[in-house]
């Protein structure tokens, strides 16, 4: 025997593990996510009596951590299992997954762009929606809430939309004590005040329209969205094209692998020393 081993194209370990690596950390936060998601539905009573999914009038934020946790966990366990198994099935998986997924995206960006009415008469109908569910989900009225607080605003163009909902509306068969009033998050903040005052909104809808404005935000939060979207387009935008460069940097090591998978199965099939034993094989 010469002593010589069979040198043939071989898988980069490098490209192997670092898809591993990488996928695991999306799989972990997929789990983390879907965890927070069943936590909150088994908090609200959803696990135990699941036709209350439908009985909300607007968005469940759980919804959310559900999908974007669900896609999280699909992702990293096929390219995780895929790269670590050399398996080019799931490899393929992964990589389409993430090609339509970035396809979706983009897709819904030209579209934004293009039909940026259609948009913001889609947002007005999502928060007037929500604005009727208010008080019907503890997640959905804190993320109302925090979106009100942080773009200091109320409604979806003023606060006039909050004659929606029937504990805020101002009609004279009202017998809620919330009557003509809008939630503490509407409420223009005082730097002194250590406390949230939770009922500074109410009966503010009562007063003249040029008085609103020394107790509540009068701008609704679809101007005060678009305000804030033109002043940090920058950001908004490097952030998109920063995802993107990651999937296209994802789906291209998953497509190198696979090629040098397909490749290494390739040279043992056809290679006459593959008809060899074993032993022999490594010393010819």
């Amino acid at each position: 025997m010469s002593g010589k081993q069979y040198n043939g194209q071989e898988v980069s370990c490098c490209i192997k593990y670092f898809i591993f690596g990488f996928n695991i950390i999306f799989w972990l936060l997929g789990v983390a996510f879907l965890g927070i998601g069943l936590w909150a539905w088994s908090e609200k009573g959803v696990l135990s009596n699941i036709s209350s999914i439908t009985d909300l009038g607007g968005f469940d934020p759980v919804w959310l951590f559900m999908v974007v946790g669900g896609v999280m966990f699909i992702l990293g366990f096929t390219g995780c299992i895929g790269a670590l198994r050399e398996n080019t099935l799931l490899l393929k998986f992964f990589s389409v997954f993430l090609g339509i997924i970035f396809f979706l995206e983009l897709t819904a960006g030209i579209l934004a762009f293009v039909f940026k009415d259609w948009i913001k008469d889609q947002l007005n109908f999502f928060i007037n929606n929500n604005i009727r569910a208010y008080r019907d989900d503890i997640d959905l009225q804190n993320l109302i809430d925090f979106t009100q607080e942080y773009w200091e605003c109320c409604g979806a163009f003023g606060a006039d939309d909050w004659n929606l909902n029937v504990y805020f509306n101002c009609t004279d068969s009202n017998p809620s004590r919330e009557k003509c009033g809008v939630p503490f998050s509407c409420c223009t903040k005082d730097p002194a005040e250590d406390v949230i005052n939770t009922q500074c909104g109410y009966d503010v809808r009562a007063k003249l329209v040029t008085e609103q404005a020394a107790y509540i935000h009068v701008k609704g939060c679809v101007p005060q969205f678009e305000k804030w979207l033109k002043e940090n387009l920058t950001v908004v935008a490097g952030i998109f094209i920063g995802v993107a460069l990651l999937q296209i940097f994802g789906i291209c090591l998953a497509q190198n692998l696979i090629s040098d998978i397909e490749a290494v199965r390739a040279t043992f099939l056809f290679h006459p020393s593959a008809l060899m034993p074993v032993h022999l094989l490594l010393y010819s």
